[in-house]
């Protein structure tokens, strides 16, 4: 992915933070320059998981580029043409719901809606506790939409946690290698 400008944008499912983190070292060794995006949730929520200033710092020397952390830096991405995918990793149910409905009030909405403008793919790993109920017909629609991809996913706990998915984040590298030629990962389902 040599040559390539890619956007990794971080929402709220905090659980998955450390393997996302692992997964965007991958995505930097490849030689693509990167460009990270955080929700504002994202950027500023202290969680069990880890302080949000540890993650930045983490994000930041992984990429060697500061976060967009706002709709105003994230809007210049659709009018310059910066960048050739999205990914948002993890992509929280909210998320997914606003995506689905044109919702534009966070960074990395505004980065969704600027790469869709430029007709370049946007690379979903969705980290949603209601993916097999409320947010179902979300992941549905966007399934359906021209440009949106998927990580593959599975059920998250299937025995505690019935409605969870999550997607498999070792396999972000992959689906952008595809995405890029309009190529949708198979299978979809994992397990």
């Amino acid at each position: 992915m040599k040559n390539k400008t890619l956007g990794f944008a971080l929402t709220g499912s905090f659980c998955t933070f450390s393997r996302v983190v692992k997964e965007l070292e991958v995505l930097a060794s490849t030689g693509a320059s990167v460009m990270p995006i955080m929700s504002q949730n994202a950027y500023t929520t202290d969680t069990r998981f880890g302080k949000a200033q540890d993650f930045i710092q983490t994000i930041e020397s992984i990429t060697g580029n500061k976060i967009i952390h706002t709709i105003a830096e994230a809007e210049p991405i659709g009018p310059k043409n910066l960048l050739d995918a999205l990914v948002i990793a993890p992509c929280t149910g909210n998320t997914l719901a606003k995506l689905a409905n044109g919702i534009t009030d966070t960074a990395v909405t505004m980065a969704a809606k600027a790469t869709l403008r430029n007709q370049k793919p946007v690379i979903i790993a969705v980290s949603t506790n209601d993916g097999l109920g409320g947010s179902g017909k979300n992941i549905g629609q966007l399934l359906n939409t021209q440009n949106y991809y998927f990580v593959p996913y599975e059920q998250d706990d299937p025995i505690h946690k019935t409605n969870s998915l999550v997607a498999d984040m070792s396999k972000i590298t992959e689906t952008i290698e595809l995405a890029l030629k309009n190529t949708q990962i198979q299978p979809i389902l994992l397990g």
